[in-house]
């Protein structure tokens, strides 16, 4: 899978988009609940990479990248997106699109996970 900003309001899921799905906990223990990701990469046969957002304040925080606000959060709360848990989802798990990040933010979350991953 590479990065590739890639929106397009279709109803299907795309690199740059905000869409809500199943996070599990992190205690791994079969709970988690529907949550807003980033779809960051697409690869084959419906296949994506996603990182969690969240409406906690993470400010100086190594595993989140700042995202400021958003239509994906209908309370117009800023928002981070966890680099430190990067997830598979597919498309038939994804519930709805939230929103789209414009090209600046896409990047900026982009080269957080190339720096700590060592991706390209």
């Amino acid at each position: 899978m590479r990065f590739a900003y890639a929106p397009d309001r279709d109803g299907d899921p795309d690199p740059g988009e905000i869409v809500w799905t199943w996070v599990p906990y992190e205690e791994r223990d079969g709970r988690g609940k529907d949550r807003p990701v980033a779809i960051v990469a697409a690869g084959a046969a419906g296949e994506f990479l996603a990182v969690q957002l969240t409406s906690k304040a993470h400010d100086g925080d190594a595993d989140h990248v700042a995202l400021g606000t958003g239509d994906w959060d209908a309370s117009g709360r800023p928002s981070w997106a966890r680099i430190d848990r990067v997830f598979r989802v597919r498309t038939g798990g994804m519930r709805r699109e939230g929103a789209t990040l414009d090209a600046v933010r896409f990047a900026r979350l982009t080269e957080a996970l190339e720096a700590r991953y060592g991706w390209r």
